[in-house]
């Protein structure tokens, strides 16, 4: 996603979606806190990247600290982000 649109919330989100998102081999990892932050590990980097987000229904926005954007989409209970399909984690 090349978006310049800023987050239009700075606050807590509320959405059943926050919490922990992994791909099924465990690489990528994506912990979406509940006011609004992301820490997403890759292998054994942790904290790989971490930015903001929002979720907009089933379709969610990153904005990254190092100032790149992504987004994804909810189907079904899965998060489909960046050709990786990634798994709540319990």
């Amino acid at each position: 996603m090349n978006t310049d649109r800023a987050p239009a919330q700075s606050a807590a989100q509320t959405h059943p979606y926050a919490g922990m998102w992994v791909t099924a081999d465990g690489h990528v990892r994506h912990n979406l806190l509940a006011d609004g932050r992301y820490d997403e590990a890759r292998g054994r980097r942790e904290s790989a990247y971490q930015g903001r987000y929002e979720v907009r229904g089933d379709e969610i926005f990153y904005w990254d600290d190092t100032g790149f954007t992504a987004d994804g989409r909810f189907i079904d209970g899965v998060l489909h982000h960046g050709g990786m399909i990634l798994h709540r984690r319990e």
